[in-house]
């Protein structure tokens, strides 16, 4: 059986407008052309489908069975064909990404702000991962990209990489703290003292633990937990000095101060995707909305620091790297 996508169409059209003269304007066809192309179809298909007089043309039952079938599902093809020019164009679907956790508690939730703006149809849905889970997810094709916060770029070649912006490490303390005091704090200075950081899965305790090495700093335990808020609470109680990743974006209790650590040390912030590999459009149209929201950002947050004149995001603001 050899039937064509038009050829359904005019009979559709025929069937609508009981009309082959009316048909045929639709098409911008002749009337002898939507007359032989129902032809074909009746014998293609071995149907008769319509009942033609001088007068009129009725279906038969036949014809009027398929116009039922047929017309809903030339509907459902021509809107299915209208959804995916619209995801073509970056407006609507669905995109999933993945972040790793010290980013999904800051910057995302803004970056996230800015796209749904841009595209109110469209829906990004976050998986909240550790940071191997991510890169594994982004290789293995189970989301569109990855959003990975790292000392360095990572290591498999089957990842295209783009870098968003640093954020350095910092010393958070209690106000109370002998070291807040200080505008900043050499790295020597947190020798033998209990340290708070978030672990591997953020990607900062292997930033953190490769300074402590360069610096010769021996804590005296160091701490780590998955999400910064949990760090942050046990820094607010005296549990110990935090080091972390402390940036604009950074909501940090009015009890603690946010001193920056010298040598400085940084992690950036990047998307990740797989190389040679293009993205949906509508998951190019986050990408780069996400990749918009690097641009640096300056303002006073009295958050960071309640207690010194200075404005510690002089040196934690976002730097595009």
């Amino acid at each position: 059986m050899n039937v064509s996508l038009q050829q359904l169409r005019v009979f559709i059209a025929v069937a609508r407008q009981r009309s082959f003269t009316r048909a045929a304007r639709e098409f911008d066809l002749t009337q002898s052309a939507v007359s032989r192309c129902v032809r074909e179809l009746e014998e293609a298909i071995d149907l008769r489908l319509f009942d033609r007089t001088t007068r009129q043309v009725e279906l038969t039952s036949a014809g009027a069975s398929l116009e039922r079938r047929i017309g809903r599902l030339l509907d459902e093809i021509e809107l299915t064909l209208r959804e995916e020019r619209a995801a073509h164009e970056g407006h609507t679907g669905v995109v999933v990404i993945a972040c790793c956790p010290v980013l999904s508690s800051s910057w995302l939730p803004d970056a996230l702000a800015r796209c749904a703006a841009a595209f109110p149809e469209l829906v990004v849905a976050v998986k909240d991962w550790s940071q191997d889970a991510v890169i594994e997810s982004v290789e293995q094709g189970e989301t569109d990209f990855g959003v990975i916060s790292a000392m360095t770029l990572p290591g498999p070649d089957t990842l295209h990489v783009q870098p968003l912006f640093a954020t350095p490490l910092r010393a958070v303390l209690p106000v109370a703290h002998p070291l807040a005091r200080r505008v900043s704090i050499e790295w020597e200075a947190l020798n033998h003292l209990p340290l708070i950081t978030l672990d591997a899965g953020s990607g900062v305790r292997v930033a953190v633990d490769s300074a402590l090495r360069t610096h010769g700093v021996r804590p005296r335990a160091v701490q780590e937990l998955a999400h910064a808020a949990a760090a942050l609470r046990m820094v607010e109680r005296g549990l110990g000095v935090g080091v972390l990743p402390v940036d604009a974006h950074a909501a940090i209790a009015q009890t603690l101060v946010a001193r920056p650590l010298l040598p400085e040390a940084t992690l950036t912030a990047m998307l990740v995707r797989r190389r040679n590999r293009s993205l949906r459009p509508n998951a190019e149209a986050v990408w780069s909305q996400f990749a918009a929201c690097s641009e640096p950002v300056r303002r006073a947050d009295p958050d960071i620091d309640h207690t010194s004149a200075d404005n510690p995001l002089d040196d934690a603001t976002l730097r595009t790297a």
